[in-house]
């Protein structure tokens, strides 16, 4: 789960990134500084899974992705893409760790 969340986070971090590169010759600075911000706290989330609070951290900056859709307004339409990664980073993360823990145990029983 934690690998997903990852991914998604940094992808997320990279594409707001390059979006900030479209809102420099379109915005002010501060839809420049929020974007900013928001990138690199995406960035540094990713290497909070570890603890379950950095899900809910990565959660709420899914929020202000999508807010970052009234200075690029394709990222209306990108935020709700990147919720659903999210999303499902976490379904598919629960169903692999569930999946690995029975196989650690299988493995133990044989053993």
């Amino acid at each position: 789960m934690r690998v997903l969340g990852a991914s998604v986070l940094v992808m997320e971090s990279l594409t707001l990134g390059f979006a900030i590169l479209l809102a420099i010759k379109e915005q002010s600075t501060a839809g420049i500084i929020y974007g900013s911000i928001i990138s690199l706290l995406l960035f540094l989330t990713a290497g909070l899974l570890k603890r379950r609070s950095g899900f809910y951290i990565g959660s709420v900056l899914q929020i202000f992705m999508i807010a970052f859709g009234f200075f690029v307004p394709a990222f209306f339409i990108m935020g709700v893409i990147f919720i659903g990664l999210w999303a499902a980073a976490i379904i598919v993360g629960r169903k692999g760790e569930a999946a690995r823990a029975a196989h650690l145990v299988s493995q133990a029983e044989k053993g």
